[in-house]
């Protein structure tokens, strides 16, 4: 990878941008090949795991990337595409004009990924939780009493503040005050639901953990190099 001036301020926006679907940084996930900047003209160059990766999921990342990278430090210009995949041309050419995800599939798409996006960041924050209850119930807790927390009843930890990020991300309220049992559309899980709803949890959290070890399997099959 080459990286010159500016190069570290580029990944490092990088590192901001998540796969839907795997809620892991692209940078982490080995989907970045290439970056270099020179006089502020940022390229990079992206992959992903397979030839056929669902190109809705494709736009996101290289849209998410080239707007991160247009808002690192010193970069004036970008050109940020996607490299191997069956529908490269009409993602890098999408992304490049801002036409959206109809406007680079005219004809095929239907309206925009806000929707998308919301559902994965639903899945990451579900995963989150899980192992934010996986945590209090290792240290003695059990369901029941998890859904009469606050979240400022437990202490910082990384658990508690990717939940809270995840939170965030999807409008739920984040304050101490407030109940940190809620479901992916805000609704308090109560005592008596609370066993079932983890358990549900647990099962998004292993999905994901899931795709992503099977993702990473593919990357580095059809990239090698990709260790």
């Amino acid at each position: 990878m080459t990286a010159a001036v500016d190069g570290t301020g580029v990944l490092d926006a990088l590192a901001t941008v998540i796969d839907p679907e795997l809620d892991q940084p692209i940078t982490e996930l080995g989907f970045v090949t290439d970056v270099s900047v020179h006089n502020g003209h940022a390229v990079v160059r992206l992959r992903l795991p397979t030839y056929f990766c669902a190109p809705n999921f494709a736009y996101l990342m290289v849209a998410d990337a080239d707007d991160a990278v247009r808002g690192a430090p010193g970069v004036t210009s970008a050109d940020i595409r996607l490299e191997d995949h069956f529908a490269a041309e009409e993602i890098n050419a999408g992304v490049a004009d801002r036409a959206g995800f109809a406007g680079a599939f005219p004809g095929e798409a239907v309206g925009e990924l806000s929707e998308l996006r919301l559902t994965f960041q639903r899945k990451a924050y579900l995963a989150c939780l899980d192992r934010l209850g996986s945590r209090l119930v290792a240290d003695g807790g059990t369901a029941e009493q998890i859904a009469g927390m606050s979240l400022g009843d437990v202490d910082d930890c990384p658990e508690l503040a990717a939940l809270l990020r995840r939170r965030a991300a999807i409008g739920l309220a984040c304050a101490p005050a407030d109940r940190l049992l809620l479901d992916e559309y805000g609704v308090w899980i109560q005592p008596g639901q609370a066993p079932l709803r983890l358990r549900f949890a647990r099962a998004v959290r292993v999905s994901i953990d899931g795709n992503s070890g099977w993702c990473r399997g593919l990357l580095k099959t059809r990239y090698p190099e990709a260790g």
